[in-house]
């Protein structure tokens, strides 16, 4: 994605926002109860350009042992998922850039696992929420530049970087966030040589292609007209947030272990930006995050951009080191 393209497409923010209206999408969301909303102006949600699942959500997916898998390079980031008492799976990102969302089932336990490239959020929910298991597709909608889902089974709308319900009868229901994390495709077949990954998926995409070639390095997001990061932080800087705390991913690679505030947090190099080249593969390496507890267990987190914690969290703390 160019740089002139991105500007191009801010310009038209006005002209898009002219359709964020309920009047505007009931035609496509008969059945989203737009009555029951958490949030403030309809014209924070903004069309990303595909409509209602035109990019495809993924259902029940193959996978195959990690050492079977020959088309995923080492440098490759996977989502990591190891649910006690299963087989450690990868997501890779290679498939989920395409996709967005994956809906699968670990033994009793449906998991959600997303990824938003706008924003670099990768994260795994329990699919449970109210009593009912649900599973998600992408609207084609786009709040502070993050990915907006839609359960199927009451049509409501979700932030994906929150895990909450913003339209509709969940509106205020919050998901919960399992703990996995990223990390190259080298690292996850030396820690789980008995580990799954993700098939490849049956749909004619360019797999291993990075569309938003150049992302990372802009100085602005696509369609964010919100307030960027204080403290001078770029907008697309790497944060690893735990809860509403952000810790600049610049800082701790420097350091490569930091404790404080009751979580350890380190990095090591290796792993590809999904961002950056063409190939994902070819990526520059911006390393990968492990956060756990004092007591070694590991605990939910998120990769992200700056300009998306201050968007959801404008209160949160900066964990700056000074």
């Amino acid at each position: 994605m160019s740089k002139a393209l991105i500007a191009a497409l801010a310009f038209c923010l006005s002209l898009v926002a002219a359709h964020a209206s309920p009047e505007f999408w009931r035609s496509e969301w008969p059945d989203t109860d737009f009555e029951n909303t958490a949030v403030d102006s309809w014209t924070e949600i903004l069309s990303g350009g595909p409509p209602k699942d035109g990019i495809p959500a993924l259902d029940g997916p193959q996978f195959v042992h990690a050492s079977k898998e020959t088309r995923i390079a080492d440098r490759e980031p996977v989502i990591t998922l190891a649910l006690d008492g299963h087989p450690a799976r990868a997501y890779p990102i290679r498939y989920l850039t395409w996709h967005e969302i994956v809906n699968d089932r670990i033994g009793g336990t449906p998991v959600t696992v997303t990824f938003c490239p706008l924003c670099n959020s990768a994260m795994v929910f329990d699919g449970r929420a109210r009593g009912r298991v649900l599973t998600f597709g992408v609207t084609g909608k786009l709040r502070n530049s993050d990915m907006v889902m839609y359960d199927r089974e009451t049509q409501s709308w979700w932030q994906q970087a929150q895990g909450i319900g913003i339209v509709g009868e969940m509106t205020g229901t919050e998901l919960r966030q399992l703990p996995s994390w990223m990390e190259s495709w080298a690292d996850f077949k030396a820690a789980h040589p008995q580990g799954l990954v993700m098939a490849e998926p049956s749909y004619p995409r360019d797999y291993g292609r990075n569309p938003y070639r150049g992302y990372d390095s802009l100085t602005r997001p696509f369609l964010y007209s919100g307030d960027p990061p204080p403290h001078g932080i770029p907008a697309l800087e790497r944060v690893v947030r735990v809860g509403n705390r952000a810790w600049p991913l610049t800082r701790l690679a420097e350091a490569e272990q930091v404790t404080e505030a009751g979580v350890t947090i380190r990095w090591r190099a290796g792993q590809a930006s999904a961002l950056d080249s063409g190939q994902i593969a070819k990526g520059r390496d911006v390393g990968s995050i492990r956060v756990q507890d004092g007591q070694g267990r590991d605990l939910a987190h998120d990769v992200m951009f700056a300009f998306a914690f201050h968007a959801f969290w404008p209160d949160g703390t900066w964990m700056l080191g000074r």
